[in-house]
């Protein structure tokens, strides 16, 4: 069930996650505390700071298997979940001690009150069902990114984690980077004045349109896989190889295609400098695609225009999200020998550009170069963050937030819902009512904001 990432950031991408980076990480921020039994914290939802939390994986292949690995050194790892043990048999080895399943529901039932926190790295259409069973039980939750599969899960986990105080994080580590504090203060130091425009974008492709044919034919489920648990709230259909491990991110009923997968690290620097908000507007232009004839795939290319209108100092704001073989326009300002970024994004300014790579504003730069090499870097007022996963932890001991919690990366995988949406009405300007959480303009579109779920597997 792990979530498979095939991402590749850019090389200029820091912040790389190695066990040494961690060690020297943990080592330096150490500090004592006074032992304060489990029973007596309980209460207060604030693990001990040096207590060991209990922690319980559900999806530990792929993507899951490095999130484990993460949060695993001076934890416990008590509960492995997953649907497919071949997929999962590394992680699985690696911790011998933690009790294995593959359903999350019998792992709760038979181990509720052993659990502090839970890490959801499953497929996309996983997650809200899986989040939500922790959050209702009062455990803290890591959940990989995008948050959930649809506006409403979304919006229901938001409200289910504040409801129940429980410390979230979404798994978009560059969150954590310094590079997008360094972004951010440029930004509101005026680097490149008003912001007007963004384009952003990925250039991997995530489409199962080549394998269209495939869904026609008949396949045996391996014995290591519970199909029936992998559909989990996704309606019934047949087992496919084509859907997994790793491509499920290019099928509807499954994953959320290019622009779910990459915009809650690429747009999540502007999210933040520029406070963007929900958008009024949402329109898809998409080539040799079509959703009524094509629909259980995503396209291989995309343009998705987002138009958010003036907040606070700032005026209304343009972003254009470029998917797969839809590439990000080279910026006029770029010097002629330089290559234009393929993953990432260009932020317009009237006094300027910004250009910056995947994670966390990785590479971030002025061009030309030269208005880098001129530029006065202004002073850095935003406090720098442990890694990703530390700074959950962190929260959790500490009783804080953490820094891409639900109520920040809820509105931001809120996004590329709304993207995921218009790429089905590809050509229509949907209008959208974020307060009311529906399109003004389209009934059509309504349908796709709270999706039915298969009878049992309601959030």
């Amino acid at each position: 069930m792990g979530e498979h990432h095939s991402e590749v950031c850019m090389s200029q991408t820091p912040g790389t996650f190695t066990r040494r980076n961690f060690l020297r990480t943990a080592g330096a921020s150490a500090i004592v505390f006074t032992v304060v039994p489990r029973h007596v914290i309980a209460a207060s939802g604030i693990t001990s700071p040096n207590e060991k939390i209990n922690i319980a994986g559900i999806g530990v292949g792929g993507m899951g298997a490095g999130d484990i690995g993460a949060v695993a050194p001076g934890n416990n790892i008590v509960a492995l979940c997953d649907v497919d043990s071949r997929h999962a048999a590394d992680t699985f080895k690696k911790f011998p001690d933690a009790k294995q399943f593959r359903d999350f529901r019998k792992l709760f039932d038979a181990m509720e009150k052993s659990i502090d926190a839970v890490v959801v790295a499953t497929p996309d259409h996983f997650h809200a069902v899986a989040a939500m069973a922790a959050i209702k039980r009062g455990k803290h939750v890591y959940c990989e990114k995008p948050l959930a599969h649809s506006v409403h899960e979304v919006r229901a986990l938001m409200k289910a984690a504040q409801e129940h105080k429980i410390v979230s994080q979404l798994g978009n580590q560059g969150h954590s980077y310094d590079s997008i504090r360094d972004f951010c203060e440029w930004v509101w130091a005026g680097a490149i004045g008003q912001v007007h425009t963004i384009h952003a974008g990925c250039a991997a492709v995530n489409s199962g349109i080549d394998q269209l044919p495939e869904l026609k034919k008949q396949y045996p489920v391996p014995p290591t896989l519970d199909w029936d648990q992998w559909l989990g709230p996704a309606q019934n259909r047949p087992y496919c190889p084509a859907y997994l491990p790793g491509s499920w991110r290019g099928w509807v009923p499954f994953g959320n295609g290019t622009v779910g997968d990459w915009t809650c690290h690429v747009v999540d620097p502007v999210f933040w400098a520029l406070d963007l908000g929900a958008p009024t507007s949402i329109q898809a232009q998409v080539k040799n695609y079509d959703f009524k004839t094509q629909g259980d795939a995503y396209p291989k290319g995309e343009i998705i225009t987002y138009e958010f209108p003036a907040k606070g100092k700032r005026g209304p704001i343009t972003m254009h999200w470029y998917s797969g073989t839809e590439r990000i326009p080279r910026p006029a300002d770029l010097d002629p020998d330089d290559k234009p970024v393929a993953t990432g994004a260009v932020v317009l300014g009237d006094k300027g550009t910004i250009m910056y790579g995947s994670h966390g504003a990785g590479g971030v730069r002025l061009i030309p170069q030269a208005k880098m090499d001129a530029f006065q870097r202004p002073p850095k007022t935003i406090p720098r963050a442990k890694e990703h996963h530390q700074n959950w932890l962190e929260a959790i001991r500490t009783g804080t937030k953490a820094g891409s919690d639900f109520s920040y990366g809820g509105p931001l995988t809120e996004l590329a819902m709304l993207g995921v949406i218009a790429i089905k009405l590809a050509g229509t300007k949907l209008e959208w009512d974020a307060v009311n959480a529906r399109f003004t303009n389209s009934a059509e579109a309504n349908q796709f904001v709270n999706p039915p779920y298969r009878a049992g597997w309601e959030l």
